[in-house]
């Protein structure tokens, strides 16, 4: 593409600029721009008019002796403000075994943009291939978080004893017709706060958001979209395609204004963020930003300049880079202090204790980085404790304020219900918080999310309704997504007309949501999992854009019963606690201190054998006002569970608070109304969970 210099009238007008902050910063008269790019040759600063343009309305060449200090590039532009759309074109050595990969044919994102334009002729491949890829890239805003009126919000800080997550995909939420949104509104921020109502109704506290960051919707496989955003290109971006307003900034207020109405309906927010790699790929990948500044910087590579990946997605970000290192706190710190956000997800985790050279660090620091910054105290701080490369570090992540999703939990929850033998003594380890794997640590049981599913495998009605994955859609001959499911089909392979696998599979679903929502620890649940959503058998729907990947509000009606079931469960875990109330003591304390008596089938007698499916427990709550009998049998024939003696429980009676083989609404009862168990014994049906109660009368 031709140059199109500044002339020299204008050229005196520029500002040397300063180094500090990096990004576009709006002052008075103008804005500062500053960017790392450590060996580079020479940078021009390219500014638009419109999103779609396929020129630059100006191209500003940075002097090297005016506009650099050390590794900086920087320069000051008068007559400019907030909406201005820029990029930036850098040169220098393409050495790829020395790291070396500068190309200043293609158009950069800004590493710090707060705002990212999408053109309508958007090209991946043209940043991929060679050539000028200008009229078809993404385009970074200039940006000025100080114009928005928060009205006095401010993140809510609940604490994890009193948070249930919601784990679910901002347009996947309202993009299917049948979510009552206007068209123009499914699938955007606007279109997630109409339904806020109905979040407060189920009772979550907290939304955990699959990615918002800015990402690449066409890294997918030919013919399909990128639809979970697992693709970023920008760590301070929101994503502009789920925001209605097509204003360069709308997505950016748009993104405020739901956070603060989430906020005042006392729903936290919750990022999944992807600080492991970016949508730049492997050696064959675009070149859309971190590649073209500085690639042996941001990327952990290998002595021959090739790409590490323990991400699973061609690169891994090097984390624990002091540059890369700055980068993702600034991010935390733009997320909590401009965008108001309550917490993160870290996607795959364990990376970021991955040393330069990809090797586990005992104490990385990235991690104590995030742990002691002083304006993340308080911040939800969730890891994926494993990462593509085989580390998992569940129960051993580094940090005093980080909590886990609980892989284990998710697996033999599963094996349990599924009735794999073996599995009686984890299955009763994971409803006391796992002190097996976190009581080391002499941390909260609230270190421990426990979980089921989450957006990555199957959905709950899936988990009870395929033996295997059917990932075909996806484009990869089902190659791709986790062979290993624990799921179990109920005996018919996908959807089935038999009532009798219907009835089983609604009792499945119930187990496993009675067994999330009650155990100690911190529950998370997915979206569509209380109205039993399915993805048609599709482990792996990263790239399905469509009623695959959407939350069909038909369901609301059709599985009415399993969604009040949530309802309730909530409403119990919230207002009555689990089996202990929250005490302020660790895992450990709470569970020394605590009344717990185990049984089987018969009082004091709890079998831990091989062979065994069934497990009671007696949990007095730490007032001792309360007490919960818990009975749970994974067998496939009911068995008589003798019951302790009423005479020494608190109003001298038991009541049936749940009963999962019982049709709704018996399945689950307020206390107030839940009917009295006279008798000495409870027959369990098969595959059932059950729950009694007792509460001392008011004097």
């Amino acid at each position: 593409m031709a140059m199109v210099p500044e002339k020299a009238g204008e050229l005196s007008l520029l500002g040397s600029g300063n180094t500090s902050p990096l990004g576009a910063t709006v002052f008075d008269g103008g804005v500062n721009f500053s960017v790392f790019a450590r060996d580079c040759t020479g940078i021009e600063l390219l500014l638009f008019d419109a999103v779609d343009d396929q020129l630059p309305s100006r191209v500003i060449v940075l002097d090297p002796r005016k506009n650099r200090t050390y590794h900086y590039w920087h320069v000051f532009v008068p007559g400019i403000g907030p909406g201005q759309l820029y990029g930036y074109r850098v040169s220098g050595p393409f050495i790829p075994q020395r790291g070396f990969r500068f190309d200043p044919e293609k158009l950069l994102l800004d590493p710090y943009g707060r705002a990212v334009v999408v053109p309508k002729g958007y090209d991946r491949g043209a940043a991929c291939l060679p050539g000028d890829n200008v009229g078809k890239a993404m385009k970074s805003v200039v940006a000025d978080p100080r114009g928005y009126d928060w009205e006095g919000d401010l993140p809510l800080k609940r604490p994890f004893s009193r948070t249930v997550i919601y784990e679910m995909h901002v347009a996947g939420f309202t993009k299917h017709p049948s979510s009552g949104v206007a068209p123009e509104k499914r699938g955007t921020y606007a279109g997630l706060m109409e339904k806020i109502p109905y979040l407060q109704e189920l009772g979550v506290t907290a939304v955990e958001l699959l990615p918002v960051f800015q990402f690449d919707p066409n890294d997918a496989p030919l013919g399909l979209r990128n639809f979970w955003g697992y693709s970023p290109v920008s760590f301070f971006a929101p994503h502009a395609g789920y925001s209605s307003d097509p204003n360069p900034l709308g997505a950016l207020n748009e993104f405020r204004t739901m956070v603060k109405a989430l906020h005042r309906a006392g729903i936290e927010v919750i990022l999944d963020v992807v600080f492991n790699h970016t949508s730049e790929g492997d050696h064959k990948g675009p070149t859309f930003c971190y590649r073209g500044f500085a690639n042996d910087v941001y990327y952990t590579l290998s002595p021959d300049g090739n790409y590490m990946d323990y991400s699973g997605c061609g690169n891994t970000f090097n984390a624990n880079h002091h540059v890369v290192r700055r980068m993702i706190i600034d991010s935390l710190l733009y997320w909590v202090r401009e965008m108001h956000v309550d917490g993160f997800r870290f996607d795959l985790a364990s990376i970021l204790s991955r040393d330069l050279e990809g090797h586990p660090l005992k104490n990385p620091p990235i991690i104590w980085d995030i742990e002691s910054e002083p304006a993340l105290a308080g911040i939800k701080l969730i890891a994926e404790a494993w990462d593509a490369g085989g580390l998992y570090q569940v129960g051993s992540f580094i940090g005093d304020s980080w909590t886990e999703w609980n892989g284990e939990f998710r697996d033999d929850v599963r094996s349990f219900f599924k009735g794999d033998n073996g599995s009686v003594s984890r299955f009763a380890s994971r409803l006391l918080a796992s002190p097996d794997i976190y009581g080391h640590q002499e941390r909260e049981p609230e270190q421990s999310i426990n979980f089921v599913t989450c957006h990555d495998g199957f959905t709950l009605n899936d988990l009870v309704s395929y033996n295997r994955k059917h990932n075909e859609a996806n484009g990869e001959d089902n190659r791709d997504g986790a062979t290993f499911n624990v799921s179990w089909n109920c005996g018919v392979e996908g959807e089935s007309p038999d009532p009798a696998v219907e009835a089983l599979r609604n009792r499945q679903v119930k187990n496993f949501l009675a067994a999330t929502l009650l155990a100690l620890g911190t529950p998370m649940i997915l979206m569509g999992d209380e109205v039993r959503r399915t993805q048609k058998g599709n482990n792996n729907a990263y790239c399905q854009d469509n009623e695959i990947g959407w939350f069909d509000w038909r369901l609301l009606e059709r599985h009415a019963d399993v969604h009040r079931f949530v309802q309730h469960l909530i409403h119990a875990r919230l207002m009555h606690g689990t089996s202990m109330e929250d005490l302020g003591l660790t895992l450990n304390q709470l569970l020394h201190q605590a009344r717990l008596e185990w049984h089987g089938v018969r009082l004091g007698s709890p079998d831990w054998s091989h062979e065994s499916h069934s497990i009671a427990l007696t949990a007095w709550s730490g007032t001792r006002n309360v007490v919960f009998h818990y009975m749970v049998n994974a067998y496939w024939k009911p068995l008589n569970f003798r019951l302790p003696s009423p005479k020494k429980l608190p109003g001298g009676v038991w009541h049936r608070f749940i009963d999962t083989s019982l049709v709704s609404p018996d399945d689950i009862l307020p206390f107030q109304e839940a009917p009295e168990v006279p008798d000495k014994g409870y027959l369990v049906k098969e595959r059932s969970l059950v729950v009694l109660v007792a509460v001392a009368k008011e004097p």
